[in-house]
């Protein structure tokens, strides 16, 4: 148990496959009590594992018992009893994707992909991730046969064992920090994707990450390598129903970009955020990090909205020379929300750039830091980066803070960082309002001019469905 609501919350509305659905009961088997080798022995037997892999997690536990929960941040963690959730749970009549039943179809109804729409699902390059297990993945076959292979993770291991082993655990080793070691030592789940040389994919793939139990923590993992000249645009979206106990979620997200290759990165989380007195949500804490070799670019776009507590930094280490890469955030909370987000950048190759552009959206009460890293060794020579942070304060005791670290070893690199805190103008306001526009969406228009070139980085369906997900978030605080 994590936490424990006392009044029961009211339902949220919904849009598509990124919003909270209402709940749906389901009887699952799961693995409970704590954290020990027991349990991993559990789910070793019940994955059928590798011995290699069964090592691997071994060697994280022993790492984790050496860790202690991290406690560096500024506000305060509410108590996380590891011993009292579930670090597994599938439904109980999952056999294989063939036994979706109707039981299923109720929760893809729910998300926007319905049975209706099967025909339609089947066309598109998705992963759908129920709690611990993958229940729908489309069109493997034939994006095997065009040298991409996007496949659920543990499905990876049985089929292409000599991939997955390779790269797993290189670019956040084991012993990086807490939530890593605590994810490579109990996950399940998840997605692997390998885009072979030469293949420029016009396919959109993307994973969908549900948590669907009460009491639950969700470990999922994801390896994505792009080879030599290869493209690829990978999105990624998660949700939760309502409990009235708080869940965890401990991801971990590897990423190798080869030479001349070229990833596209988006995440939308919207995970279940409280209610307004700050009880319940859910408990993000993720690792995120890529490499990038010789001409290489990395974009990560990332659109935070939900959680009660998000810890998250995602990180690029630019090593190839003339390698680049972008960041582009955005951050709506509101409420009792506390999110600490942001960026590391390390110039490890010479001629290398990056560009960081953050803003954030801060309602009520919540709180909100940005801490951007910036690194630059001492061969990188002739490097740039720009950092540009922005964030916007609505309603009383809104707490927000910009937080820049920039380390510059030699004598050739440039360094442009801006920042700024501002609130709604009223002469804008004024502005609208003369022209006959009400106030509640004067402000709601505002707000999405603040937000645009963020979400115009975002795939085109979803550059379309994001605004409107920010115009019902600030619509209902005001």
């Amino acid at each position: 148990m994590l936490r424990y609501l006392g009044p029961k919350l009211k339902k949220l509305k919904r849009l598509n496959i990124h919003m909270q659905p209402e709940n749906t009961i389901i009887d699952t088997y799961r693995l409970i009590g704590g954290l020990n080798l027991n349990t991993l022995n559990k789910l070793n037997l019940k994955f059928k594992d590798f011995l290699s892999l069964y090592i691997f997690r071994y060697k994280a536990y022993l790492l984790l018992k050496k860790f202690k929960q991290p406690d560096w941040c500024f506000f305060e963690i509410p108590d996380i009893f590891y011993d009292d959730i579930s670090y597994y749970s599938i439904p109980s009549k999952f056999n294989s994707k063939k036994s979706i039943n109707n039981m299923f179809n109720s929760i893809l109804d729910k998300i926007g992909l319905n049975s209706q729409e099967n025909k339609l699902i089947s066309t598109l390059a998705i992963d759908i991730v129920l709690d611990s297990v993958s229940i729908v993945d489309t069109i493997t076959n034939f994006l095997i046969k065009t040298g991409i292979i996007f496949i659920p993770f543990f499905e990876a291991i049985n089929y292409f064992s000599y991939l997955v082993f390779s790269y797993i655990g290189t670019i956040v080793p084991l012993e990086d920090n807490f939530f890593s070691t605590l994810n490579s030592t109990i996950f399940s789940g998840g997605s692997f994707c390998f885009i072979a040389k030469n293949i420029k994919c016009n396919i959109n793939l993307s994973t969908y990450f549900r948590t669907q139990s009460e009491d639950f923590a969700q470990f999922e993992r994801t390896l994505l390598i792009v080879d030599n000249s290869s493209y690829i645009i990978y999105t990624e979206g998660c949700s939760a129903p309502i409990f009235l106990e708080s869940q965890l979620h401990v991801a971990l997200v590897e990423i190798l970009v080869k030479e001349k290759g070229i990833l596209n990165y988006s995440t939308i989380q919207n995970w279940y955020r409280g209610d307004q007195s700050g009880e319940g949500g859910l408990y993000n804490f993720t690792t995120k990090r890529g490499w990038c070799l010789k001409k290489a670019l990395l974009d990560w776009v990332q659109i935070e909205m939900g959680s009660a507590i998000t810890w998250k930094y995602p990180s690029t280490y630019l090593i190839g020379n003339y390698s680049s890469s972008n960041f582009f955030s955005l951050s709506l909370i509101s409420d009792m929300q506390i999110s600490d987000t942001g960026n590391k950048m390390l110039h490890i190759g010479s001629y290398t750039k990056s560009h960081v552009y953050s803003k954030s959206i801060s309602l009520n009460k919540s709180i909100y830091a940005y801490r951007g890293l910036v690194k630059i060794f001492k061969n990188a020579k002739y490097t740039y980066n720009y950092t540009e942070c922005n964030s916007l304060l609505l309603g009383n005791n809104t707490f927000t803070i910009t937080i820049p670290y920039t380390i510059v070893n030699n004598f050739s690199t440039f360094i442009n960082q801006e920042a700024s805190i501002s609130k709604l103008e009223s002469d804008f306001i004024f502005f609208l309002l003369q022209r006959g526009i009400n106030l509640k969406t004067a402000i709601s228009l505002l707000i999405i001019g603040f937000c645009q070139n963020i979400c115009s980085k975002l795939p085109l369906e979803l550059e379309l469905e994001v605004p409107l997900l920010i115009l019902m978030r600030t619509q209902s605080n005001f």
